[in-house]
């Protein structure tokens, strides 16, 4: 009798060991991007938050075999950066690039419960192929949008969403250019639509003062952008930081370069069930 009694008081004690660690084992699910520099910019986020731990020396290319520790048994979803902001409400959190944020009604300010620094290494920039980048019309852009009316446009319209990045801003025109044999021009634009599109749309305004026509396509993926230039079907891009771009051209044998640097966008991890980040923990 003794012995049913005990074996009954250990079958207890395992069942509620075993209730109690499937209660601290439940794991959180998190969307990142898919993109090899957006990932690392998700997984780096992440470390600088306390949630897991990257191995050493992991950068700006990690992905989630990179991962070290992760103490809080996080699964990761890999998805697309345009679809991050769909899937936010079937994982519970997701890391969202600004600019997709922003398009599907989200203000980092204020919605996002991590968000990254302003870091300098992922500056958004204007592209052209390479060997266009000195052309006076491309210049003649590039002062456009290094100019104190966009950079005061960023400042007021995103509420520190998307932070200008120009330190010496200009007033919109190069000296160094031939306005007068420019007027009649036109220069095409791949965007995405928010910021990148709204922001062209101040330089347009200024280019038109010569008589330089901006034509702005809008695309809501990273991919085709820089395969338009690639191809001269389009002239430029404005969409994207370094980091991507050096990795694009790498696993794509494209010819891209960077003429000027104009805002970061900070990455901000959202969710559309839970109103915490503790809920990791």
């Amino acid at each position: 009798m003794k012995k049913i009694i005990a074996a009954v008081i250990v079958t207890v004690l395992i069942f509620t060991l075993c209730a109690c660690g499937s209660s601290s084992s439940k794991s959180i699910t998190i969307a990142i991007p898919n993109d090899t520099t957006n990932e690392a910019r998700a997984l780096l986020l992440l470390e600088d938050l306390g949630y897991i731990k990257l191995k050493d020396g992991a950068g700006i290319t990690a992905t989630v075999l990179d991962i070290a520790e992760n103490p809080y048994n996080i699964k990761f979803n890999e998805v697309e950066a345009a679809q991050l902001a769909n899937v936010r409400k079937d994982v519970d959190f997701a890391v969202i690039n600004c600019n997709y944020a922003l398009e599907a009604g989200l203000n980092p300010s204020a919605d996002a419960l991590g968000l990254e620094g302003s870091s300098s290494a992922y500056v958004n920039i204007l592209c052209v192929k390479e060997g266009r980048e000195n052309e006076p019309i491309v210049q003649a852009l590039a002062a456009a949008l290094l100019s104190k009316q966009v950079a005061d446009y960023i400042t007021a319209t995103y509420d520190g969403a998307v932070i200008s990045v120009v330190e010496d801003p200009t007033d919109g025109f190069d000296p160094s250019i031939d306005y007068e044999a420019l007027n009649g021009a036109e220069i095409s634009v791949a965007a995405s639509p928010t910021p990148h599109a709204e922001v062209l749309a101040v330089a347009k305004d200024i280019l038109a003062q010569k008589g330089i026509t901006l034509k702005i396509v809008e695309f809501t993926d990273y991919v085709q952008p820089n395969n338009v230039v690639e191809s001269s079907e389009i002239d430029a891009n404005y969409f994207q930081h370094v980091p991507y771009l050096n990795d694009f051209n790498a696993q794509n044998g494209t010819h891209i370069v960077s003429v000027a640097g104009i805002h970061v966008e900070p990455l901000g991890i959202y969710s559309g069930k839970l109103t915490s980040l503790s809920e990791i923990k």
